[in-house]
């Protein structure tokens, strides 16, 4: 009997483990970035990265559909989902290095990151 117990106790701890955390709506401010060169070099926030001679680099990804995410000045990087990343980022594309507001579910992703299904934005400053 009890290693019947032991053993739903594991698989139900183990299937729990495995889904993310329950969505919370949140409003994330911070730059909006390009995701996948700042994590490449964390120096690659602005439009001319580092590593790339193409001086509007991140709004060209942008364009292009490549993934966007909020940098926060604490350093928590949201990447966005959902709604706002519908038609290759055309809501997000020309904010990209400004200062935004994003508001949606946050949740984490299967790999323990931040990512907000973004439901609105708002540009903070040019």
């Amino acid at each position: 009997m009890s290693r019947t117990i032991v053993l739903v106790s594991l698989v139900a701890t183990m299937i729990s483990a495995g889904r993310p955390v329950a969505a919370k709506v949140e409003t994330v401010r911070g730059m909006l970035i390009d995701k996948a060169c700042y994590e490449r070099d964390k120096r690659n926030d602005a439009q001319k990265h580092v590593d790339r001679p193409i001086d509007e680099c991140a709004t060209a990804c942008a364009k292009y559909g490549l993934p966007l995410a909020v940098l926060t000045k604490d350093g928590a990087v949201y990447h966005i989902i959902g709604d706002l990343t519908a038609r290759r980022n055309v809501a997000m594309a020309k904010y990209v290095t400004q200062t935004v507001e994003v508001v949606g579910n946050v949740t984490t992703d299967e790999e323990g990151g931040l990512q907000i299904a973004g439901t609105a934005l708002k540009p903070i400053s040019r």
